[in-house]
Protein backbone atom coordinates (compact mmCIF):
# COMPACT_ATOMS: atom_id res chain seq x y z
CA UNK A 1 0.00 0.00 0.00
CA UNK A 2 1.47 3.31 -1.13
CA UNK A 3 1.27 6.51 0.94
CA UNK A 4 1.39 9.93 -0.73
CA UNK A 5 1.03 13.44 0.60
CA UNK A 6 -1.81 15.69 -0.56
CA UNK A 7 0.36 17.75 -2.92
CA UNK A 8 1.66 14.62 -4.66
CA UNK A 9 -1.88 13.19 -4.87
CA UNK A 10 -3.13 16.36 -6.57
CA UNK A 11 -0.16 16.44 -8.94
CA UNK A 12 -0.33 12.76 -9.91
CA UNK A 13 -4.03 11.96 -9.54
CA UNK A 14 -4.31 10.29 -12.97
CA UNK A 15 -1.35 8.01 -12.24
CA UNK A 16 -2.72 7.15 -8.81
CA UNK A 17 -6.14 6.34 -10.25
CA UNK A 18 -4.53 3.96 -12.73
CA UNK A 19 -2.89 2.15 -9.80
CA UNK A 20 -6.23 2.01 -8.00
CA UNK A 21 -7.91 0.58 -11.11
CA UNK A 22 -5.32 -2.20 -10.98
CA UNK A 23 -6.45 -3.03 -7.42
CA UNK A 24 -3.95 -1.07 -5.33
CA UNK A 25 -5.02 1.06 -2.37
CA UNK A 26 -3.41 4.47 -1.84
CA UNK A 27 -3.24 6.28 1.49
CA UNK A 28 -3.35 10.09 1.28
CA UNK A 29 -1.58 11.86 4.13
CA UNK A 30 -1.39 15.42 5.41
CA UNK A 31 1.93 16.25 7.07
CA UNK A 32 2.63 12.52 7.33
CA UNK A 33 -0.68 11.70 9.03
CA UNK A 34 -3.03 9.45 7.02
CA UNK A 35 -6.34 11.19 6.31
CA UNK A 36 -7.95 9.24 3.46
CA UNK A 37 -7.80 6.00 1.53
CA UNK A 38 -8.15 5.85 -2.26
CA UNK A 39 -9.45 2.37 -3.06
CA UNK A 40 -11.15 0.62 -5.97
CA UNK A 41 -14.93 0.34 -5.88
CA UNK A 42 -16.10 -3.14 -5.33
CA UNK A 43 -18.58 -4.41 -7.89
CA UNK A 44 -21.86 -5.81 -6.65
CA UNK A 45 -22.01 -9.59 -6.77
CA UNK A 46 -25.53 -9.64 -8.14
CA UNK A 47 -27.46 -7.03 -10.10
CA UNK A 48 -30.27 -5.35 -8.22
CA UNK A 49 -33.63 -6.99 -8.67
CA UNK A 50 -36.80 -4.87 -8.39
CA UNK A 51 -39.22 -6.23 -5.83
CA UNK A 52 -36.57 -8.08 -3.84
CA UNK A 53 -38.08 -6.83 -0.56
CA UNK A 54 -41.72 -7.62 -1.34
CA UNK A 55 -43.37 -8.90 1.82
CA UNK A 56 -40.42 -7.87 4.02
CA UNK A 57 -41.28 -4.17 4.39
CA UNK A 58 -44.45 -2.53 5.65
CA UNK A 59 -45.28 1.05 4.71
CA UNK A 60 -47.96 2.60 6.90
CA UNK A 61 -51.20 3.62 5.20
CA UNK A 62 -50.69 7.21 6.39
CA UNK A 63 -47.06 7.38 5.20
CA UNK A 64 -47.67 10.45 3.03
CA UNK A 65 -50.23 12.12 5.29
CA UNK A 66 -49.50 15.71 6.41
CA UNK A 67 -47.47 16.03 9.60
CA UNK A 68 -49.17 17.24 12.77
CA UNK A 69 -48.77 21.02 13.14
CA UNK A 70 -46.56 20.62 16.24
CA UNK A 71 -44.00 18.75 14.14
CA UNK A 72 -44.45 20.63 10.84
CA UNK A 73 -43.81 23.99 12.55
CA UNK A 74 -40.34 22.84 13.63
CA UNK A 75 -39.42 22.22 9.96
CA UNK A 76 -40.52 25.76 9.14
CA UNK A 77 -38.23 27.14 11.87
CA UNK A 78 -40.97 27.91 14.36
CA UNK A 79 -41.29 26.57 17.85
CA UNK A 80 -44.58 24.80 18.71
Amino acid sequence: MQTVNIHEAKTHLSRLLESVMMGEEIIIAKAGTPVARLAPLRAFDKPRKPGALVGRLKIADDFDAPLPESIASVFRGKQP
